[in-house]
C-alpha cells in the first residue's frame, strides 16, 4: 500500500480489508438503516451508494426494492448478483455517474479525501429535487480516553498511545481530517440543503467483538506508519492482544451521521 499524502488509507487489495468491512457493518449497519428506514418507502428510488465497501448496506437498499448503483475506486468486495449495479469509480477525479438520484450515501469516504469540500456540494447538486444526501463519518478528532475497562492502568496508556499515534500522524498524513465530521452539518447547509439533522453514534465494545478488533485491522494495515511514527512492534502486539482480550472494554468510535435534502 502506497503512503504518499492523500492515498486512501485502507486499499481494499490489503489482506485486511474484508474484515474491516465486516466490522464496519456489524459496528454501523444498524445505524444507517434506521437512518434509512425513516426516510419511508424505497420502492423505485434512484439510489447511488459511493465507497460502497463490502456493499451491505447497497444490498440492504436493493433489499426494499431501491435501484442502486455501489461505486468504489476497488470493487473487488461488491458483488453484482446482490441485486445492485456496480461501477469502478474515482469520485475525486471523475464525474459522479449521471442521474438525479433520490439518494446518494456515502459511510466513511470524505474524511480520507483531502477535495472533500469540493466533493459535498458536487453530491448536492446531483440530487433530484427532494433528494436525500446522507453522510457518516467518524469524529475521530474528539474521541480520548475510550478504553472503558482494562486489566491493567498501562494497558489504557498504551491504547491511548496507539490512539493518537494513528489519528493525530499517521492518518493525517494520508489525507485523513479527523475534525471532518464536525464540519458536515454546515457544509450541507452552506450546499443549500435543508432540514439538515445529524444523529451522533458510539457505544461499547468488549475484546473480541467488532468495535475493538477494527483497531487490530488498523494495526494491521497501518504498522508501518505506526512505527515510523514511533510505535514499536512491542507497543502495537500489545494492543492488538488488549483488543482480543474480553476483560477489556472500548468506547467505539463515535459517528455523525448527517442527512440534508434538495429543495
Amino acid at each position: 500500500m502506497s503512503t504518499a499524502p492523500g492515498t486512501y488509507a485502507f486499499d481494499n487489495d490489503d489482506p485486511q480489508a474484508a474484515d474491516r468491512h465486516r466490522h464496519l457493518a456489524a459496528m454501523f449497519d444498524e445505524l444507517t438503516t434506521s437512518r434509512l428506514a425513516a426516510l419511508g418507502d424505497l420502492s423505485g428510488w434512484r439510489c447511488l451508494e459511493l465507497g460502497a465497501g463490502g456493499g451491505s448496506i447497497a444490498a440492504w437498499l436493493a433489499g426494499r426494492g431501491a435501484h442502486v448503483l455501489a461505486t468504489d475506486l476497488n470493487v473487488r468486495h461488491l458483488h453484482a448478483g446482490a441485486g445492485y449495479r456496480v461501477l469502478r469509480h474515482d469520485l475525486v477525479t471523475e464525474p459522479l455517474p449521471a442521474g438525479a438520484w433520490q439518494l446518494v450515501h456515502a459511510r466513511f469516504l470524505l474524511t480520507h479525501l483531502p477535495q472533500r469540500e469540493q466533493i459535498l456540494p458536487r453530491l448536492a447538486a446531483a440530487l433530484a429535487p427532494g433528494g436525500v444526501l446522507l453522510l457518516e463519518e467518524f469524529a475521530t478528532g474528539s474521541y480520548r480516553d475510550a478504553m472503558l475497562a482494562a486489566p491493567a492502568p498501562a494497558d489504557r496508556l498504551a491504547y491511548d498511545r496507539y490512539y493518537d499515534t494513528l489519528i493525530d500522524t499517521v492518518l493525517p498524513a494520508l489525507g485523513n481530517d479527523p475534525y471532518w465530521a464536525l464540519r458536515v452539518h454546515a457544509a450541507m447547509l452552506q450546499a443549500g440543503l435543508t432540514g439538515v439533522d445529524t444523529v451522533v453514534h458510539a457505544r461499547s465494545w468488549p475484546g473480541g467483538t467488532p468495535g475493538a478488533l477494527l483497531n487490530a485491522v488498523n494495526i494491521a494495515q497501518q504498522r508501518a506508519g505506526l512505527r515510523a511514527a514511533g510505535l514499536s512492534d512491542t507497543d502495537l502486539d500489545r494492543v492488538d492482544a488488549l483488543m482480543h482480550d474480553p476483560r477489556v472494554v472500548v468506547r467505539g468510535h463515535v459517528v455523525h451521521s448527517v442527512l440534508g435534502r434538495r429543495p
